[in-house]
Parts: C-alpha cells; structure tokens; sequence
C-alpha cells in the first residue's frame, strides 16, 4: 500500500517485485544466504541494491547518503520530512542525531529538566538520600526525553506525547523548531494534514509508562527529540521518500526489520547500512519473525 502511493508506476515490475520482497520478509519468507550456517536462525541476504559494501559504514557516509547535500536543505520543512536514518537502538540514535545537529548554523540551547522521584515506599529523607538529584538527572529512560535536551533552530524533533489530537500534535508529528525560548520552543509541523502549523511546546511532567525501577521517576520536560535519526519502533505509520537503515547490530524483536524496509514509497528510496562483528560492511543480517504469530490468522 504504501509503495503504491509513492508517485512511481504501481505496476512497474520493479515495484511489483520490491513489494513482493517486503511481504516475504514480513512472513519470514526469505530464503537464508547460501553456504549459511544452519545454527544460525533468520539470517537473510540483503540484495546487493541496497547495500553499497565497497564503502565504509560510517556515519558520515550514512549523512550524505540520506540527507544529501545537507548544508544547503537542512532548513527545508519538505526536504527534511521526506527523510530518515533509523536504527534499532536508542543509543546509535542519540549519536547520529548529535553528529547531525552540530551541522546546523547557530549555537545550541540546552533546555535541563527537573527531575524527582515519587512512590518510594520509605521515608522522605530516605528518598533524598537513596536517589539524589545527579542519579535521577543520569537516568536515559525509553520514552521519556533527555535531561538535558540540547536543540537549535532549524532542528527536527519529534513529539512523544499526545498533547492535542485536534490540532495535530500526536505522538510521533514531526516538527522543525523555529524558535527556541528560554522556557519553551516554537515548532512547524513538516507532516501530515497540519503541516505548516505552529505551535509553542512547553515543559510537562513525564513518566515512563513500563519501568523496573524501585520508585516513580518524574521528569518536567519538554516531550521532543530529535528525529533526524529515529528507532525502528518510532518510525510506525510514517512514509518516507528516503531512508538510510543503519544495524550496527541486528535488529532483536519481532516484524522489526519487516517494519523498517516498509516505511519508503519506492525500493530507490532504501538504503541499508549492515555491519558483521568485525565491524565490516555487509549484506547479511537478521530477520525476527516468529511464524506461530501466524498460525491462527484466517486464510483467504
């Protein structure tokens, strides 16, 4: 569906067969590489398409790959929501997004949280002193922003909170911040039917939803992040025209792959960056599909 409605040929051969491969990795239909280890479970082998092993995976590379010719567009609303670098991890995202944002002309606003803990069983005094400010500050939680969350005008981010589903501002819009004040941020959303929209973002109280720590973590944030790079999980419901895959370690839960390849309108649009345990370009990754998820679906 999505291949379909990128402005190409839907009934080119090539999009006829891009798509037929996107389904087969979603099914766990994929064929494992030739001369593969059979200890090894769900290992595929990426069409040479996609991969470009002569050159080196680094992030630069991945930069100019899915964002060319950055420091003349990296302003442009259109430019920027058409593409993505995702990954499966929260770490390599934080990393790309860094390298990226110190790109842009201007100088960076660190925007610090306040952070406390709440739901400790003990005593007051006994909460100070077992989670003190420095620990709760050094906590990167899944789902909540950075302590210190450093942006800068002309930077894309991401909402991670529903704040108003009737003006646009749902988890996952994508803005490009337009003004950054000294205790909020003017956004324009770059996707979906408020694109051009402005709105101010403000500081909130956050908590993780699905946490294993002893107490209840509060952070008074605002909900952004960047999104030049996002994980793979993130990146659900978005089309985009370019993105750069980038597994610096194999994707680990379920449809996750299958998830990242379905996201572009057309197989030119997908770049995929794969490393071995050498840390060596390749075109061999894996591919989480557990089949008895499909056991009981009805057959057409």
């Amino acid at each position: 569906m999505r291949v379909r409605q990128g402005q190409f040929d839907p009934d080119s051969e090539d999009l006829k067969l891009f798509a037929q491969w996107v389904l087969d990795i979603g099914n766990g239909q994929v064929p494992p590489p030739p001369n593969s280890n059979p200890l090894t479970e769900n290992q595929i082998l990426i069409p040479s398409r996609f991969c470009d092993l002569a050159t080196e995976n680094t992030v630069e590379n991945m930069i100019s790959s899915t964002f060319p010719d950055f420091s003349h567009n990296g302003t442009s609303s259109h430019y920027l929501s058409e593409r993505a670098i995702l990954t499966p991890t929260n770490q390599t995202v934080g990393q790309v997004n860094s390298v990226i944002v110190d790109m842009l002309l201007g100088e960076s606003v660190c925007y610090l949280s306040v952070d406390s803990a709440e739901e400790f069983g003990g005593m007051d005094e006994e909460l100070n002193q077992a989670f003190p400010v420095e620990y709760l500050n050094s906590l990167n939680i899944a789902g909540l922003p950075y302590h210190d969350l450093k942006l800068k005008v002309g930077a894309v981010v991401m909402l991670m909170r529903n704040l108003n589903q009737i003006l646009g501002l749902c988890n996952g819009t994508r803005m490009i911040i337009t003004k950054c004040l000294k205790f909020c941020v003017e956004c324009e959303v770059i996707c979906g039917t408020f694109a051009g929209s402005k709105h101010f973002i403000l500081r909130m109280k956050l908590s993780p939803t699905d946490m294993k720590l002893s107490f209840k973590l509060v952070r008074k944030q605002m909900p952004l992040q960047l999104c030049y790079a996002m994980i793979i999980n993130k990146s659900q419901g978005q089309s985009l025209k370019k993105i750069g895959l980038y597994l610096p370690k194999s994707v680990f839960t379920h449809g996750q792959y299958y998830v990242a390849v379905s996201r572009v309108t057309s197989p030119s649009g997908l770049t995929i960056f794969v490393d071995d345990k050498s840390n060596v370009a390749t075109n061999v990754t894996q591919n989480v599909v557990y089949k008895e998820v499909f056991y009981s679906l009805p057959h057409s």
